[in-house]
Formats: C-alpha cells, structure tokens, sequence
C-alpha cells in the first residue's frame, strides 16, 4: 500500500541572516518554521512551496521543508562591490540575502572596490552555490554623501521620481481653487481655523477648531484637504497614487505620494489661502461621547500655521512674546487642550493601549551625514491633534459602516493568546500579569499593567515587549475594530495626501454626499471590489515604506556612534537573546553585547524567565537593568553598533530574585 501523498502549501518566505525562515500562509494564523538546510535556496520574499513534516506543538511552531520556489521577490540587490584580479562579487545590504553574489570579470562594468551597486541576479544560489549576477548601476563610492540613503530608496525598489505624464497632469492643475464650485460646500471662510503641524511639515492635510455651545457641549471641527476632488478615480495621478500607497520619510527627503504641486501646493491647508476640505463636525458631551455628526464638503481659509511648540507654549504659559502674539486665540487653545484631555481619559476608560516609546530625532549636516540623535520630544500639542483625528477617524468609520458603505478601514485584530502566555513569563518577574483568557482578550488587560508600571524604570521596556506581542494593524474592506485604541470603528480620514485609504474613502464619502446616499448596487459592487484590492496594496507599501524608514534610521544611528568608540553610557537592558542582550541608550540608539563582551563569565540563557545567568556568579540580567556600556563598534554599512558591558546595576541573587516563582 503506498504512502499518503503529503500535502503541498504555498506561502511567502521570510529569511533570517543565520539561515533559517519562516513561511506565512493565506489564512493560517501561525507561521510555519523552515529549518536551515531545509530552505532549498529560498530567499526573504519569495513565494514557495513547503512540506510539513512536524506539527506544531504548544508554543512550538510547525517545521517544514521549501520543495519549490514559486516566483522569486527580487531579480536585484543593493550592496557593496569587492573587486579581486580575475572577477568581483557584491556583499548584499539585506542581510537575509543568503551569499554573496558572484560577479564575472566582463560583467563588472566600471564599479570600483567600496562602490555601492545594484547588481541583476542571473543565477540564484542552489546546492551552497553563491549567487551570480551582473553590476547594472553604480550609486557612487559607499562614503559619499547620500549613497547610503540613495541605497535604501533603490533596495526597497521605491519610486524616487514621478513619470513625466503624472507631473504634467499634476501640473495642469490650478494652484487656486475653482470659484464656480463654492455654491456646492458649506462657505467657513471666515471661521477661525488652525493647522497645528511639526515646524518642517510642508503637507498641511489637517485643520481645526473647537468651540462650545449653549447646552455647554463642545463643537470640535476637523477639515481635512479635499484632495480627492483634485485626484480623480482612474487619473494617472490615481494610478500612481495606489502603486506609491504612502509617503516615505526619510529625515531630509519625502518619497511623496502625491507630486509636490498637490502635496504642498493646492491640496495643502495653507494660511491665508482658500481651499477646499472634506469636513466632519462632532458635537462632543464632558464625558467625550460623540453625540451628533455631520460630514460635509467645504471651502475653508486657515487662520494660523501653527506649530506644536508654539502650541504647547499657549497652554502652559511659558513664552511672553508667543503668548503676546497669539493673545486673541488663548483661549480657542485652552478649550482644545480641555477637550483633548476629556477624549484621551474617556478612550483610557475604554482600555486605550498607551505605549511609551519614544520616536527618534535624527539631525543630518549639509552633507547628509548624522550629527545628533536624540528622543524626539512631545508635548501635550501633539496629543490634541492626536486626540482630535482618532475622534474624527471613529466617527466617520461608524458613520459609513452603518450605512453599509463600500470602506477601507484601519484594522487592528487582538493579538494571539499564546503569545500573551509568553509576556506574562517576563511580566511575572516584576510582580505582573496580563489578566486574559483564551475567550476574552480585553485591550483594558494591557492598559491596566502599563498604567501600573507608568513611571517605573520598566516602563519603556514593557511597552516595547507589549508591542512585539501585539499583531501589526492593517487596512481591510470588513471592519474588524481596532484592538489597540479600543475601537468598534476605525479608519484613516485624517491624511490623504499621504495615505491612498484615506484618499479612497475622501472619494467614496463624497460621491455619497454628492448622490444625497443614494448609490447604485452596481456601484457599490464596483467600489467593495476596489476597497478590498486598494486595503491589500495599501497595506504592502506601508510595510514596505516603515521597514525602509527603519533602515535609514538604523544607518544614521550606527553613522552617528562612528566617532563615538570607546565611549561610555548609561543604558537599559531591552531585550535579551540567546547570543546575548541588547542595551538602549537614551539617545534611543541602541546596540548589541554578545557574551564575549561581558566579561570573564559565561552566561546561559535563561528563555522562559526572558534573562542571562551567570555560571559562576549567579548575576542575573534581565530587561529594564540599567547597566553601564562601553561603544565597540559602529557599523553603518552593517546597519549595527555594537557595545561591551562595562558595569551594571544587575541583581546577583539568582534564587531572591526568583523567589517568588519558586514558591508559586
């Protein structure tokens, strides 16, 4: 009797530099492990084919072996030129490229050693061959000014430039609004409304106002840019629209989604200019219930560009002559700062899941090299705004799924339970838990051990480790609620000249404004099928977009700790490996200690309890130490810093440490 065939599964590949991978199948919640020599030559992206051999059990994952690969992700790589007498070869950038890439002599073109190349790949690594390719571009000499950056935008295959007929449709368009049009919109010309916005921010997509009415209830305004009166459906401004699918931000440079005659041109809210806006106005009780709304297409005229540090200097009365010169809109900014607070406590009560972990603020010099970084600082402004567009984001969300709408919205699914199991192993160290069954994950659960930790040296480190627990949000057609700002209803209205959702649904609102909500089946067909394709395609550029940030953000740091060798900082333990533990300064850089780094001792890793223990000592380090670090290494090519452990406030109590485990 023959054996039963084992069944054949296709899903994407996701390399890892040590060799292995895991495979995401359609529909299958857990990825599938592919052990190292089991990859079949598979690289990060690709589709493959795989057999499982060995079912998953409890936390361990299902392991399988690639049979196939289906389609390859990348006919090219970024990366170092090595030229040798006879041929050269290409050091990929992307680390989960398996080998190095084999360049013959007659195909190196006139790339020199150090130069970064994008080199074609003519033969695909097989059998523990190498690669083989040819050099099709030379981006310039590795420490030229802006390859690096250059080198990002070219791995990550993203569009620098528009196509010339993008630019001449985008150039057809008036820089001033049409007048003929005013009739149709609700006229707020002369209504007092502000932009609040970062001081380099040029995409001004977003303006408010608040007020207060007779029955004592607050009046908050958002008016978001009409771009999708400018950006028509199946324009070549369209067209390029969904392929681009965000902005991309690098420091100094915008990969826009728009061409710059939208973007900071008549789609941007400028002061003092006429423009036109998609407009939702909220009338908010003291609890921060929205208890009316109504969407509505609008002409307004910005009264003041202001900035978050202007703002946040009006509401703590800490500069005379921006409080002097601002004097006949305090109060408008108290009110919002009033309003700001009631929403952000009513969506604390909800089970908001408020992470503390900072952004970075990345200085470059005239030639585009990193001279500071540094946490970038917030103030209250920032949460007014932020506070004002998750209101006006729910409110439209709700609004048009109970109008059964064809919508994109942003989804945010609650995360696995065996994964909160995992957390709860760490946070069982320091006296916490995430209170959760299998059948009742409440976002309250995560809120409540955040908001106990608030303050305390874990607080960082636990809002990062809740963040690796949580699943990443996304766009779909079908509203699934937010999990991690506890909302039933949830989308992106609030920025179309950088997001294609929100320009979609900015598209879709007003043809139902214009139709009085009166839409063809056919139409709502058409629309639903367009919804599910764009959230698909939005949600992959976006990935794309932060894993290409985040890079450039890696380079810069590791160029900015270049100089720095031998230094020593003070540092907090925020994750720990089996190879050894990572240390985040407080300039948010952070960096790698591997064992033979720290000191005479040998360490074992200790995975449930998430900590190192020393052999001989007992010394244990676990995430939240403070420890004292010296810089080693800085790597920008590598994308890595590393340090060596200097001294450390660690616990050397093994067994007090672990007490309370113990007599569990």
């Amino acid at each position: 009797m023959s054996k039963k065939k084992k069944q054949k599964l296709e899903g994407t590949f996701k390399g890892n530099q040590r060799g292995y991978g895991f495979v995401q199948i359609e529909n299958l919640e857990e990825e599938i492990f592919i052990p190292k020599g089991s990859t079949n030559g598979a690289l990060d992206g690709d589709i493959v084919q795989i057999v499982i051999y060995k079912q998953k059990e409890g936390t361990k994952k299902a392991e399988a072996k690639v049979v196939k690969i289906v389609k390859r992700e990348k006919e090219t790589v970024v990366g170092i030129f090595q030229k040798s007498k006879n041929f050269g070869f290409v050091v990929p950038d992307d680390k989960k490229f398996s080998t190095d890439i084999f360049i013959s002599k007659n195909k190196c073109k006139e790339a020199k050693n150090n130069d970064k190349v994008i080199a074609k790949i003519l033969k695909f690594p097989e059998h523990g061959k190498n690669a083989e390719g040819e050099i099709v571009e030379i981006l310039g000499n590795v420490n030229e000014a802006g390859v690096d950056l250059l080198s990002v935008v070219r791995e990550f295959d993203l569009p620098n430039e528009f196509p010339s007929f993008v630019v001449e449709e985008a150039k057809k368009i008036p820089q001033n609004i049409d007048e003929t049009q005013i009739n149709s919109r609700k006229d707020l010309r002369n209504e007092t409304v502000f932009t609040i916005d970062g001081e380099d921010a040029k995409d001004l997509d977003d303006a408010v106002s608040v007020s207060k009415n007779s029955e004592g209830n607050y009046i908050l305004n958002v008016h978001i840019a009409d771009v999708s009166f400018y950006v028509k459906e199946n324009s070549k401004l369209d067209k390029e629209a969904i392929k681009r699918g965000t902005s991309v931000y690098m420091f100094d440079r915008v990969i826009p989604m728009l061409p710059v005659e939208l973007s900071n041109g008549i789609c941007s809210l400028n002061a003092g200019k006429d423009r036109f806006a998609l407009s939702c106005t909220m009338e908010i009780d003291n609890k921060g219930t929205v208890i009316s709304s109504d969407v509505y297409k609008s002409v307004i005229n910005v009264t003041e560009r202001m900035t978050y540090t202007n703002v946040n200097k009006i509401i703590n009365n800490l500069d005379e002559e921006v409080l002097k010169r601002y004097n006949k809109y305090i109060e408008e900014f108290k009110l919002m700062e009033e309003l700001a607070i009631i929403l952000k406590n009513r969506r604390i009560n909800q089970g908001y899941i408020n992470l503390d972990i900072p952004e970075t603020k990345i200085t470059l010099d005239e030639n585009g090299r990193a001279i500071d970084v540094r946490k970038y600082e917030t103030t209250f402004a920032n949460e007014i705004i932020e506070q004002f567009m998750l209101t006006a984001n729910e409110t439209i969300a709700e609004k048009f799924y109970w109008l059964e709408a064809p919508f994109i919205y942003r989804v945010h699914e609650e995360p696995d339970y065996d994964k909160i199991q995992e957390t709860n192993k760490f946070l069982f160290n320091i006296g916490e838990k995430i209170k959760v069954n299998k059948d009742n994950i409440k976002s309250k659960a995560f809120a409540n051990v955040l908001e106990k930790l608030k303050g305390t040296e874990y607080e960082k480190v636990i809002s990062t480790l809740i963040l690796r627990t949580l699943k990443l949000a996304k766009y779909e057609s079908e509203n699934k609620g937010h999990f991690g700002i506890a909302s039933k209803y949830y989308c992106h209205f609030t920025s179309p000249i950088r997001r294609y959702p929100d320009l979609f649904i900015h598209r879709v609102i007003s043809e139902y404004l214009e139709k009085d909500y009166n839409i063809s089946e056919e139409r709502k067909e058409e629309l639903n099928a367009k919804a599910k394709k764009y959230a698909e395609t939005s949600s992959e550029c976006e990935k794309i977009a932060t894993k290409a940030e985040r890079d450039a953000e890696d380079i810069k740091k590791a160029e900015f700790m270049e100089n720095k060798i031998g230094e020593e900082y003070v540092g907090i333990v925020s994750s720990i490996t089996a190879f050894g533990m990572f240390v985040e300064l407080e300039s948010t850089v952070e960096g790698l200690i591997r064992f033979e780094n720290m000191g005479n001792e040998y360490f074992i890793y200790d995975e449930n309890r998430k900590c190192l223990i020393g052999e001989r000592t007992n010394r244990v380090f676990k995430i939240g130490d403070e420890v004292k670090i010296r810089v080693i290494e800085a790597n920008k090519t590598l994308r890595k810093v590393a340090f060596e452990l200097v001294d450390s406030k660690a616990k050397s109590q093994y067994n007090l440490y672990f007490k309370e485990d113990e007599e569990e």
